[in-house]
């Protein structure tokens, strides 16, 4: 059964002190999120062994926003899967437009770090989707089909369990912009088909596939009412637990 998820991506935001208090708070309101609905926060390196002990025993998963795709050695800076996994991690963001854009990465390397990720029992959630040029132009299937065969294929059904995908419309983030409920069910129905199209309708069904664009209060149940729309990857409206809550609430 494919699962209703909520997952908060605080990028690089909050001071280690700052971070353990938005933890509590969202831990606390927990209680009004649905048993059916899965709660994820994804904070920044220094924050995983605090937040890991504010979270434990609640419904609250944490995970960290990126993964080395390296599993140790000499590669200052880097963090490897089994140290996230040693500091409470449940979850990886792997893919994110941001590491994409700024830093990048490639689907060939996000196949080393979810490979790594997998092996070291943490669940991954893939970031795929196309620019602002990329969806003017018409390239927006195309732009996420390549992103989620060059990675997903290299995986077996099995490993898929682990695996959720983000759709971002790179275009969306940040910028104030939403894709249209109708334009984000269109892509996320082909983002299914693309794993039916290697797995079977059944792994695709069971997929979740979460909505990443400027998702907030005011828009996530419109949202989330679409069928192939299993909750949304939060950036902005995620450093509010008020928010944060509000829109685990949508479904």
């Amino acid at each position: 059964m494919r699962k209703n998820i909520v997952a908060g991506n605080w990028k690089m935001n909050t001071t280690v002190p700052e971070g353990v208090e938005l933890a509590k708070a969202v831990v606390a309101k927990s209680t009004e999120v649905p048993a059916d609905v899965k709660l994820i926060i994804a904070t920044p390196y220094t924050h995983l062994c605090p937040v890991a002990e504010v979270v434990k025993g609640s419904a609250v998963s944490l995970s960290a926003e990126n993964c080395a795709d390296k599993e140790k050695g000499a590669y200052t800076g880097e963090v490897a899967a089994n140290m996230l996994v040693s500091a409470g991690c449940e979850y990886t963001i792997l893919g994110h437009s941001e590491r994409r854009q700024y830093y990048g990465e490639t689907d060939a390397k996000l196949v080393e770090k979810t490979r790594l990720a997998l092996a070291n029992g943490l669940k991954v959630i893939l970031c795929v989707g196309e620019n602002l040029e990329e969806r003017e132009a018409g390239k927006h299937f195309d732009v996420c089909k390549t992103q989620t065969e060059s990675v997903l294929y290299q995986f077996t059904a099995e490993d898929m369990k682990n695996i959720v995908i983000a759709y971002e419309p790179v275009w969306a983030i940040g910028t104030g912009k939403t894709a249209t409920a109708e334009q984000a069910e269109e892509i996320h129905a082909f983002i299914r088909k693309v794993v039916a199209d290697k797995f079977g309708a059944g792994v695709a069904d069971d997929m979740t596939i979460l909505y990443g664009g400027s998702c907030k209060p005011s828009n996530a149940k419109e949202l989330f009412a679409q069928p192939d729309i299993d909750g949304g990857l939060i950036g902005g409206a995620a450093l509010k637990a008020d928010d944060f809550i509000q829109i685990a609430l949508s479904f």
